[in-house]
């Protein structure tokens, strides 16, 4: 079947989008729905943030305050990030790396570049940071489930060749050429102008979601400072470890060529899980 350069289609779940598009127009002046969407996630983000300090008698301004700057520098992190593992994209076009509309912002970095800069911050106004990050982990998964669409809308981020339910089909024409692996090009025939894969994208956007139901269920029950900090690392690093895994556009470790985000997913994981039963023991003795 061939398809529409700017077609997307769920061929098993019956679903066939035509023209999707990757910007629109506004007075001659195009917009990336990749940067729309991340920018709409991150408002949601602290919109949510202040609504549990608010109901938890907490001081909401103070919020406000040092969103701004984690967010700044949150984009900057990601794109860092990005950019250091994918410098092979890069080095031959430097002043590309300040190019944003077509992607390459790694959510590690932004968590890492936010993180950072929220601790600055939070000492600084003297606040309690680790009351702060359980507010701010909350939100995270929420910015996470919505800004991962940017991925579809960019036709990025997905999976190795797949024929199963919620198999994804792209034209090849609409994809990063490095984004097609070996492994799926392998299963392409004569004549075929579209891909199959798995819509990574959508796994860890559910996944996400699922995440976000969890800790706002919880959060009101924690048993310390920084628990739900503390289980936002170590749930979304279980769902990122096996999704990145599937992943054809993974940013790989210098001479090891181990996934970036897979190791890291892997840390976050053990930090918190040890962090948990440090605390827990603590609560116990």
């Amino acid at each position: 079947m061939s398809m529409g350069v700017n077609d997307i289609a769920f061929p098993n779940l019956h679903i066939y989008i035509r023209d999707v598009p990757k910007t629109f127009s506004i007075f001659g002046f195009e917009i990336a729905l990749y940067g729309c969407i991340i920018s709409f996630g991150m408002l949601l983000c602290v919109l949510l943030a202040a609504y549990d300090r608010r109901s938890r008698g907490l001081k909401e301004e103070t919020l406000w305050d040092i969103a701004f700057f984690g967010i700044v520098f949150g984009i900057i992190g990601a794109r860092i990030y990005y950019v250091i593992f994918a410098f092979e994209q890069y080095k031959n076009d430097p002043l590309s790396i300040f190019n944003l509309r077509q992607g390459g912002l790694a959510i590690y970095g932004g968590v890492i570049g936010g993180f950072l800069t929220s601790y600055i911050m939070c000492r600084i106004k003297k606040e309690d940071f680790l009351e702060f990050f359980d507010s701010v982990a909350l939100a995270f998964p929420l910015g996470q489930c919505l800004g991962r669409w940017g991925n579809f809308f960019n036709r990025e981020a997905f999976g190795g060749w797949y024929e199963g339910l919620f198999a994804m089909r792209l034209p090849i024409a609409a994809v990063r050429a490095g984004d097609i692996s070996q492994g799926i090009r392998s299963h392409l025939q004569e004549g075929m102008d579209y891909i199959m894969v798995h819509p990574t994208f959508l796994y860890e956007s559910a996944w996400n979601a699922a995440v976000l139901v969890l800790l706002f269920l919880y959060r009101k029950k924690k048993k310390f400072r920084g628990e739900i900090f503390c289980l936002y690392l170590m749930l979304y690093g279980l769902g990122r470890f096996w999704i990145e895994a599937l992943r054809t556009d993974q940013l790989l470790l210098p001479v090891v060529k181990l996934p970036v985000s897979q190791c890291l997913a892997l840390l976050c994981v053990l930090f918190s899980l040890a962090w948990e039963i440090k605390e827990r023991k603590g609560k116990i003795a």
